[in-house]
């Protein structure tokens, strides 16, 4: 289950964040999965708990959005939302297509609590 290191990892990146921002705790974090980033979003809602611990996200919630797989066609240079397992263009059906987006793993948004909310 290698979401526990994702989870590991992005606490540290939230307790350096929140160290720059002097924030005294952390309400939120949203993070953005693509369907083609290997991240399983149970699995890493399940180990977030385990990596959260003693932590200043300890209280935190975590905010799980879903990044579409969007391609460029290469023939007719028309943009698609398309499934896991048909990259095809939507409009011409041509199989050259490159990826734009949904191989993310992005950390959108960090809800902090500051002096000012005490």
């Amino acid at each position: 289950m290698h979401e526990l290191s994702v989870c590991y990892a992005l606490m540290q990146q939230v307790e350096q964040l929140a160290v720059e921002h002097q924030a005294l705790g952390v309400a939120k974090i949203t993070v953005q999965i693509g369907a083609l980033s290997g991240i399983e979003a149970e699995l890493l809602n399940s180990a977030f708990s385990i990596a959260q611990a003693g932590t200043i996200a300890a209280q935190a919630e975590l905010l799980l959005e879903t990044i579409p797989i969007t391609v460029r066609c290469q023939s007719c240079g028309a943009e698609s939302e398309v499934t896991l397992n048909c990259l095809l263009c939507k409009t011409c059906g041509d199989w050259q297509t490159r990826l734009i987006s949904g191989n993310e793993l992005l950390l959108k948004q960090i809800e902090f609590i500051t002096a000012a909310d005490a």
